[in-house]
């Protein structure tokens, strides 16, 4: 029997990168496993086929969208809000469009999804939130409205773990470093930058970032909570 046998899950941008290990990670493990794409329909289906799992179409720079998508996945037993936009570049210049597209995707997603699912959510649920450790610190210039955005994670857990802690719901952040993924390559060409900050001198891999969030969600974890959980290889120590 696996450790998610009977559970619903339900992940927020899981077809590339670290969703997509978090979505092999609960699939493998037993879970019932619903996962939102926006632009990469050929690896949303791919992945689909490959774990039986479900892959469904949502933007979640749209509110109404993300509310809809989650009030539609029935009780879930665990959330989880890995979508995520990064923006670069001096902040004198950036579009404010896209600025708010991001806050959009970022902030107000985690935050409608979470309230959404919490309504329905059983007893004990899970809700994980993927953060970054630039949240806590942030030492390249170019990427305020991105560390703006996930210390709002922070709040947000704190906040809503106080709201919904009657009922045994969790409510965490994951904030993993330098992970190897298209977005953030190994052998990219911010890799000696990023690993001269690091104790751990390499990037991450998406499966140790799905192996936290898997022991956030499973029974071990039910005392944790309003908590942000760094996985950087002392990137921000």
């Amino acid at each position: 029997m696996g450790a998610f046998d009977g559970k619903s899950v339900l992940v927020l941008g899981g077809s590339r990168g670290i969703g997509a290990a978090i979505v092999r990670r609960f699939a493998a493990d037993g879970a019932t496993v619903t996962f939102t794409y926006s632009g990469s329909r050929d690896a949303a289906e791919a992945l689909a086929a490959e774990m039986g799992s479900s892959a469904v179409e949502t933007d979640s720079a749209d509110r109404d969208a993300v509310i809809a998508r989650v009030r539609d996945s029935g009780p879930l037993d665990v959330l989880v809000v890995n979508a995520g936009v990064a923006l670069f570049g001096d902040a004198l210049e950036q579009d404010p469009d896209a600025v708010d597209r991001l806050f959009r995707i970022n902030v107000h997603a985690p935050y409608h999804a979470a309230v959404e699912a919490a309504r329905q959510m059983p007893e004990g649920g899970r809700i994980i939130v993927i953060g970054s450790v630039n949240g806590d610190r942030m030492p390249v210039p170019g990427m305020a409205s991105y560390a703006l955005s996930k210390s709002a994670l922070q709040g947000l857990a704190r906040g809503l773990a106080r709201d919904f802690g009657q009922r045994g719901i969790t409510v965490n952040v994951v904030q993993p470093g330098p992970i190897d993924t298209d977005a953030n390559p190994a052998n990219g060409p911010m890799k000696d930058l990023l690993h001269g900050f690091m104790a751990i001198k390499r990037h991450g891999r998406p499966e140790e970032v799905a192996g936290m969030v898997a022991w956030l969600a499973g029974p071990e974890a039910g005392f944790v909570t309003g908590a942000m959980h760094t996985i950087d290889g002392a990137f921000g120590a």
